[in-house]
């Protein structure tokens, strides 16, 4: 997939590719430069541990249930699997 920079040097991601990934309006994205390619990554809250009554410990986000992104895990792995002949 091929996008273009603007003058202001904004690049449009896809709605498909946005919805897929759970990006809404204002989500933090971390870019790092990797070799000569520009990587942009959802940032992610690091989890918070928990300690459960029986001592174990737990991680549990630390960001609201409804703003964590809805991911269909099963069709991420079944386009995977379709994009090699």
């Amino acid at each position: 997939m091929t996008v273009t920079i603007d003058k202001a040097g904004r690049v449009v991601i896809p709605a498909r590719i946005r919805e897929r990934l759970g990006l809404r309006p204002g989500t933090a994205l971390d870019l790092s430069v990797e070799d000569n390619a520009v990587r942009l990554a959802a940032s992610a809250s690091p989890p918070k541990l928990v300690r459960r009554r029986s001592g174990l410990l737990v991680a549990r986000p630390t960001v609201p249930a409804r703003d964590l992104p809805r991911i269909d895990v099963a069709a991420l792995i079944d386009e995977e699997r379709n994009r090699w002949p």
